[in-house]
């Protein structure tokens, strides 16, 4: 596979739908979903976007698109990234995680 846009997604109506599946084909957007019965699968992403949701987009109005990429870019480079806690990553940031003298580099997890 071509290495580019992934985009990852549950198993909903929506997303198997012919429509939305030509969509990305378009797009040259790699789709990729959960395997059926399979929660695993998708659980780092839901997490992420549960976490977006409540931390960024239901306590914030944005009127415009710029407004919500600024917000997005903030929340993802930023706070996210650079200061956010993980519970997976020993309680530190990623970014404090991938700095770590002695600790695997995410980028060498992710592929």
């Amino acid at each position: 596979i071509e290495r580019g846009l992934l985009l990852h997604s549950g198993r909903g109506i929506q997303y198997r739908g012919n429509e939305y599946k030509q969509a990305l084909k378009d797009l040259k957007i790699q789709p990729s979903m959960s395997r059926k019965g399979n929660c695993w699968d998708n659980a780092v992403m839901e997490s992420f976007f549960a976490r977006l949701k409540v931390e960024l987009i239901y306590p914030e109005d944005y009127r415009t698109m710029d407004a919500l990429r600024a917000g997005l870019f903030e929340y993802i480079e930023i706070f996210y990234n650079r200061q956010r806690r993980h519970s997976s990553l020993d309680y530190v940031s990623p970014a404090a995680y991938e700095s770590r003298p002695n600790s695997t580099n995410l980028s060498t997890i992710r592929g």
